[in-house]
């Protein structure tokens, strides 16, 4: 025979050690004692309405996530079946570790026509464009894809520069193509935006970060010729060689960006001038430059890379390489499921699981 504790056990197990009001009955438990046990030194806390955390501890960044998906499904619904609400925006994109991503508020996509109404640092967003879901750390989310098109439709305006690095870093990731990325934009009718209209052209472009959006701003203010953006270049042999921050093909010109946290260590300079000697060693212009000369001195930049073009221009033999594109991005994404819920209805999500990624 199973208990109430048995009961209850497999669901704290199940749900991060959290439970609903409405799981909570339906598991025997009287509303007396879910009161009682909720009270200011029980052995449970109420963190949000009609969900409660079954421990003394505070909640952590993922049941603090989870709370909010509980919060916003459907009380006869299956929560973590993603089929009546799940995590999306910046909370969804920074439990996966997306670069910038703020982990607050915490957006939640609903179901239309269902709509709760916001709580504490809970925004339920009613949808009736449902999207395919997935579980990251245990946690019904939204895509990456979908879940950087609604942070990008709920941050204001003045965070255009948030906007432009996390939607960089989305993509930079490997999360989704910016093609793609451009196209979930336009679906969720905020691309008109102009913090997000800028930020996705510049994606397309091929920026990946924002120090290439500001170099592509600065440059746009001048009569140089338009660049490639990560263009990948090999040798004669085929062989990689670099892939350059801005890259002008015909002058042979180079431009990298070369921030601190990623360059600046024993071995990442090492490797940073080893790829800088390849390319001049094939006959390529670099101009290096760090984040902060370029958004405090762009004018140097852009006189250094005016000196480069037209020395470029001059010469009587083009730089020994050859450029390529950008390739279709590896969405991540097994295809392994969770084990299906009880609930016959229930849908079952993607499960993430994270592989190495070069973040040089």
């Amino acid at each position: 025979m199973i208990t109430h504790g048995t009961s209850l056990a497999r669901l704290a197990q199940r749900q991060l050690n959290m439970a609903t009001y409405h799981q909570l009955t339906q598991a025997g438990i009287p509303a007396a004692t879910i009161s009682g046990r909720s009270r200011h030194g029980g052995p449970w806390q109420r963190l949000l309405p009609r969900v409660y955390l079954l421990q003394t501890g505070p909640p952590d960044a993922r049941q603090q996530a989870l709370s909010a998906v509980l919060y916003a499904a459907h009380p006869a619904a299956d929560p973590l079946s993603g089929s009546t609400a799940a995590l999306t925006g910046g909370a969804a994109l920074a439990l996966l570790g997306v670069r910038d991503a703020p982990p607050e508020p915490l957006d939640v996509l609903v179901r239309a026509p269902r709509s709760p109404a916001a709580t504490g640092r809970v925004r339920p967003c009613s949808t009736s464009r449902w999207p395919a879901t997935l579980h990251i750390r245990g946690v019904p989310s939204a895509r990456p894809i979908r879940a950087a098109a609604d942070f990008a439709a709920r941050t204001d305006d003045g965070d255009a520069d948030l906007v432009r690095s996390v939607l960089a870093n989305v993509v930079q990731g490997g999360w989704c193509h910016p093609h793609d990325l451009h196209a979930e934009l336009r679906a969720g009718r905020v691309r008109g935006r102009p913090a997000v209209r800028a930020a996705a052209a510049e994606l397309v472009a091929g920026v990946r970060s924002i120090a290439e959006g500001r170099a592509r701003d600065a440059l746009a203010a001048t009569d140089l010729p338009a660049p490639l953006w990560n263009a990948r270049l090999h040798d004669p042999d085929g062989a990689f060689l670099a892939s350059p921050d801005a890259y002008w093909t015909e002058e042979g010109v180079a431009l990298e960006i070369d921030s601190a946290e990623y360059h600046y260590t024993r071995d990442a300079w090492q490797a940073t001038l080893h790829r800088r000697l390849r390319l001049e060693s094939r006959g390529v212009l670099v101009a290096s430059t760090t984040p902060g000369i370029l958004r405090d001195r762009p004018a140097d930049v852009i006189a250094a890379l005016r000196a480069l073009l037209e020395l470029g221009a001059a010469r009587p033999a083009p730089p020994q390489v050859t450029t390529r594109g950008h390739a279709q991005l590896e969405l991540p994404f097994p295809t392994a499921r969770t084990p299906t819920a009880r609930t016959p209805a229930a849908r079952t999500p993607a499960v993430y699981a994270p592989k190495a990624r070069d973040t040089v």
